[in-house]
């Protein structure tokens, strides 16, 4: 048991009613898991209010209420406590609950629209070949160390957070890196931890379903930049506008990488293939089988923020050059007839963009460059007619899918991709509702040589389809399809 009084350190409390000097269990904001004597935290989501089940959490044993409203009618031997924002109190509660276990490692919390995971995950593998032990929590995996655990949102819940902290202090963790998410930051989930640094990677077209203006999105950004301490480091991209933005009121030391403006940490691509990139980071080489500019940002951020927590710069350039790809980003086989397939999360108008003018980089334009790609259901609709703009301009031929189309009919989510080709395009567009469907159509149009990109879904082994999750990996999919055109 847990003292209530000792939870709440640091919670800004407008109104308290009953007594903190009690012995709490545990902390829910889920009135389902309530059990006896646990604090609820009610809070406002997106879709349902938490403070509509107080009555029904005390049924179930909740010995305290935290809240934004106090209900009318209070229990005797109920304390009820009244504040501004519950989410912020729940984040705060969470991390006094596991003994504030951010204080006890080295958190780095990365950012942005594209890269988040590659870096984050990159910078687990790159300290795990260092020799130290490593926490990862990020969209694919969550990583303690040597043990991984399943990956349900890019920032979990902060209760969820503080658990796997607490449980890398107990494993001896000396760092962690965090994808921190614009929902996560919004809904406070990274109140209360204590960040080494924050990583900035770039700004573009997404999740304008959640968030109402694009400006809205780049500040609930910022703010996570605002809120790190004068002993942190600020980290962020020189060549995309907004790495300024994040850097205007942070007390945090400052620092920039770039390709293309003058930075803290340069990097200049000598080579681009298929193969990998040969860099030059600030004044040395280094060979990466990372592919493509989106991948040289990434590595620059890399090695920036590896120097900045402390590693030797030539140890850094050669554990860089041991770095493998990350599942789902930009992964691809080359079957035996020689056509190349590339699976990748690209799943916004940018991230898109970037690995079609990767591939057209390095292809000689003598071969096919064959697209597969949806828009998820349910999401950020004004995105859909950019995708299929993209797709068809930077292509020479297009098969149009579905996604994830969760509750929406894919063939609604297909028109709107196909609203976005203009005219002397049409010819290379195909619509093909089932993925599976969509990748065998695209295997038997590529002849040796050719390459096929299957965007969208990258690392995700499942589609979403009317409430229900099924089971479907791009890349196994492609692999066993090109597998049997060899018969």
């Amino acid at each position: 048991m847990n003292s209530l009084k000792d939870i709440l350190y640091k919670v800004s409390i407008n109104i308290v009613i009953g007594s903190t000097d009690v012995q709490v269990n545990t902390i829910q904001f889920n009135s389902r898991e309530v059990k006896e004597n646990d604090v609820f935290v009610a809070i406002k989501g997106s879709a349902t209010d938490g403070h509509r089940y107080i009555e029904g959490a005390i049924e179930q044993g909740a010995v305290a209420i935290v809240c934004e409203t106090l209900p009318e009618i209070t229990i005797e031997g109920v304390t009820y406590l009244e504040v501004t924002n519950s989410s912020v109190a729940l984040a705060i509660m969470a991390a006094n609950y596991y003994g504030n276990p951010s204080e006890n490692l080295k958190l780095v919390g990365v950012t942005g629209t594209n890269g988040k995971t590659t870096i984050a995950t990159l910078l687990y593998q790159l300290f795990k070949n260092a020799g130290y032990k490593v926490g990862l929590l990020s969209t694919v995996v969550i990583k303690v160390d040597d043990k991984d655990y399943k990956a349900t949102h890019t920032t979990p819940d902060s209760l969820t957070i503080n658990r796997y902290l607490k449980e890398m202090n107990s494993e001896g963790v000396e760092f962690c890196f965090m994808e921190v998410s614009s929902h996560g930051i919004h809904q406070k989930r990274t109140e209360g931890l204590h960040f080494e640094g924050g990583i900035f990677t770039n700004l573009t077209h997404d999740h304008l379903d959640y968030h109402d203006t694009f400006a809205e999105y780049r500040d609930v950004k910022k703010s996570f930049f605002d809120s790190l301490s004068k002993n942190a480091f600020a980290l962020t991209n020189g060549d995309d506008k907004n790495g300024s933005i994040m850097l205007q009121n942070t007390k945090a030391k400052q620092y920039k990488y770039a390709l293309k403006s003058y930075a803290d940490y340069k990097a200049q691509i000598l080579e681009n293939q298929f193969g990998g990139l040969l860099l030059k980071l600030n004044d040395s080489e280094v060979w990466t089988r990372l592919i493509g500019n989106f991948n040289a940002y990434n590595v620059l951020a890399i090695f920036a923020t590896a120097e900045l927590l402390g590693l030797e710069k030539q140890e850094i350039l050669r554990l860089i050059s041991e770095l493998e790809s990350v599942s789902g980003r930009f992964q691809y086989l080359i079957s035996k007839q020689k056509i190349t397939a590339i699976v990748d999360y690209a799943h916004t108008p940018d991230a898109l963009k970037n690995v079609l003018e990767t591939i057209n980089s390095i292809r000689t334009k003598n071969e096919e460059l064959i697209t597969v790609v949806g828009c998820g259901g349910d999401r950020d609709t004004t995105k859909r007619p950019k995708m299929g703009h993209i797709a068809s301009a930077l292509s020479t031929k297009v098969v149009f899918t579905s996604d994830n189309p969760r509750s929406e009919p894919p063939e609604t989510i297909i028109e709107a991709i196909e609203k976005g080709v203009e005219p002397q395009h049409f010819k290379k567009v195909l619509s093909i509702t089932d993925r599976k469907q969509a990748i065998k159509t695209a295997c038997q149009m590529a002849q040796p040589g050719d390459i096929i990109l299957i965007a969208g879904k990258g690392h995700e082994t499942y589609q979403e389809i009317k409430g229900e999750r099924f089971d479907f990996d791009d890349y196994k999919t492609v692999e066993t399809l090109l597998n049997q055109l060899e018969k």
